[in-house]
């Protein structure tokens, strides 16, 4: 059952000349101080020449690189001090040549160039009729295997044609603000799920603290504990574990004449020291009409994983802080792009294995219990399931792209609906991949996988931006009446097969869309005809259009269950062999069932081979 897939011929590949100027400290504290020493042995003539000729060679590759040189001469201010000299009496040349010394550059994007999220931009103006402006985020990685997220701006027209911006020349990073106001109670809390909240140190220091405080005050409590108190292992773990906490809530703010490509989200903070995984970015409508973006992202210093959510209205101005609460936990978070019966909705894989959806009324703090709604079906994810960004609103219900994982370690991409008012419930799904790595998509860091962070429907068409093989990515469209035809089953279903003068009828009652498509397509392939009812009083009315050899019946459906439609038969006298297919058998039940007159029980998951045996026995 292939599905339609349009390869755009828009691709993007890492690219090493797009770097940023990163602090740099070669060997710690005692070796800078001796590199300022060198420095200040340079009589004045040569201290300018050497900072002439830095500047001759970097200033067109960075955006203010002054700028950054004081800012990381400032880093060092206490080492120059440490080293013997007043850094406040020095020049400002000296000063900027110092900085340029504890400086590098990092090449952000030359290792790979992947796992992309796709929203509207919030800016839709001066566009032709049938354009929309979209924003792309994706993951870059570069040396050490350190990943940022960086983004790139572009237009899909009204026949889904993608053109991209050039990237800009220059990148540049946010300047960062970190005084959020911290509440007491929600900090404890993730201390507790962290192990830590019974420590005495946590209560000398939490003790002296408001009900809400600043970083900086949790900062001067901190330095005035260490100065007070003999650490040792122990209490020196604990003290990192708060200021790694501390450290993850913060702001950036990039200025107004930096082109989107040209922001980039470097890590931070100490949870984020060894990267910024997977962002997937949702435009969430909020009750009152608003618009907000969120990304759910992945930091990861190394040892530990700490989701955390980003908020921005404008992709200049950029919130993040931690995740909090019970299921917060193990990567690929996604939120609903809108409160569900009013709560927030997030899609979470807490098992690392199958899909789960959780609910919370405040927007970073997840206690609930998540509730399981999609494990693995199909060979094609038999090792694990998991989301490929938020759920997309549809006229059908939420349509949600997952990603499967197969024999060989192989990445696609799947589909399948939930229900609006109750996601929790599948209530259709397609039976194959609908993208999969091609022979040129395979070779790469990661063979074999697709991935996607986050997909939009454009046009009537679903626009997917997608990894290949965890180094580059590419898009794809899919149109979506011919996905939701092959995946969405119907009601009522008609048949496929030409009714012959011999085929066999069976009324197949189930209403779980799901198990009528597969029960459906192992029949048909049998030669059977199929009429479907979601209920047993859709069924009765089904009885009443066709002439029927053999009804097929779950047991536990709304309206009318199995045992409610057999009774109703044999009441009115009407002798067709009713066969139940349940996942909750038993010997009682078996029992009860074929006393009201079953003439088989069948246990699911059906096994193919069985139902057909059965079935030619009870019919032929």
């Amino acid at each position: 059952m292939a599905i339609t897939v349009n390869r755009k011929p828009v691709h993007f590949d890492p690219d090493p000349r797009r770097v940023i100027a990163r602090f740099f400290l070669p060997g710690g504290p005692e070796r800078g101080k001796k590199i300022i020493a060198r420095i200040m042995g340079l009589n004045e003539e040569d201290a300018l020449q050497t900072l002439n000729q830095t500047l001759r060679d970097f200033s067109d590759r960075h955006r203010n690189i002054t700028r950054i040189f004081m800012k990381h001469f400032g880093h060092v201010h206490h080492l120059v001090k440490a080293a013997g000299f007043d850094p406040d009496t020095l020049s400002r040349e000296l000063k900027l040549l110092i900085g340029s010394y504890f400086t590098h550059e990092y090449s952000i994007e030359s290792a790979a160039f992947f796992n992309p999220s796709m929203v509207e931009d919030p800016d839709q103006a001066n566009l032709q009729e049938g354009q929309t402006r979209v924003i792309v985020s994706f993951r870059a990685t570069g040396e050490g295997h350190i990943s940022s997220l960086v983004f790139r701006g572009g237009i899909i027209d009204k026949h889904n044609h993608l053109e991209f911006k050039p990237a800009g020349k220059l990148v540049d990073e946010a300047e960062t603000i970190q005084d959020h106001i911290y509440t007491k109670d929600s900090f404890i809390k993730k201390l507790e799920e962290m192990k830590l909240h019974d420590h005495d140190v946590v209560d000398q220091i939490m003790g002296k603290l408001g009900d809400q405080f600043l970083f900086r005050e949790l900062q001067y409590v901190v330095e005035d504990f260490i100065q007070k108190t003999e650490i040792n292992f122990s209490i020196e773990k604990v003290i990192q574990a708060l200021t790694w906490l501390a450290n993850s809530h913060y702001e950036i703010t990039f200025s107004l004449d930096t082109a989107i490509s040209e922001r980039v989200i470097f890590p931070i903070a100490d949870t984020e020291s060894n990267g910024i995984e997977d962002a997937r970015f949702v435009r969430f409508t909020e009750e009152n009409g608003s618009v907000k973006y969120y990304a759910t992202y992945t930091a990861y210093n190394g040892v530990a994983i700490l989701p955390k959510l980003i908020e921005t209205t404008d992709f200049y101005h950029f919130r993040v802080r931690p995740i909090f609460g019970k299921n917060a936990k193990n990567k690929g978070m996604a939120l609903f792009p809108r409160k569900v019966n009013g709560r927030y909705a997030m899609l979470s894989r807490q098992d690392g294995e199958n899909n789960f959806i959780m609910f919370s009324d405040v927007i970073n703090l997840w206690d609930e219990p998540a509730q399981l709604f999609q494990e693995p079906r199909f060979p094609w994810e038999f090792v694990q399931l998991g989301n490929s960004g938020s759920p997309i609103e549809t006229d059908r219900g939420w349509l949600l792209i997952t990603h499967g994982v197969g024999a060989m370690r192989r990445y696609c991409l799947g589909a399948v609906m939930l229900d609006l008012n109750d996601p929790t419930r599948v209530i259709g799904q397609f039976s194959e991949p609908i993208l999969m790595a091609n022979d040129k998509e395979r070779e790469g860091y990661v063979p074999n996988v697709v991935y996607s962070c986050g997909s939009i429907i454009h046009h009537n068409e679903l626009i997917i931006p997608y990894a290949m093989s965890d180094y580059s990515s590419g898009f794809a469209s899919i149109p979506l009446d011919e996905l939701f035809e092959k995946m969405f089953p119907g009601e009522p279903r008609k048949s496929k097969v030409i009714k012959k003068d011999s085929a066999i009828r069976i009324l197949l009652v189930d209403d779980d869309p799901i198990e009528q498509k597969v029960l459906t397509t192992i029949l048909e392939k049998e030669g059977y005809e199929i009429v479907v009812a979601s209920d047993g009083l859709h069924a009765l009315v089904q009885l009443g259009k066709y002439h029927i050899d053999l009804v097929l019946s779950d047991i536990e459906m709304p309206n009318l269950t199995g045992y409610q439609l057999l009774e109703f038969l044999k009441s009115k006298n009407v002798d067709i062999p009713v066969v139940f297919l349940t996942g909750h058998t038993s010997p009682e039940e078996e029992l009860k069932g074929l006393k009201m007159g079953a003439i088989e029980y069948l246990k699911k998951p059906v096994q193919p081979d069985l139902l057909k045996i059965k079935l030619k026995h009870l019919l032929h």
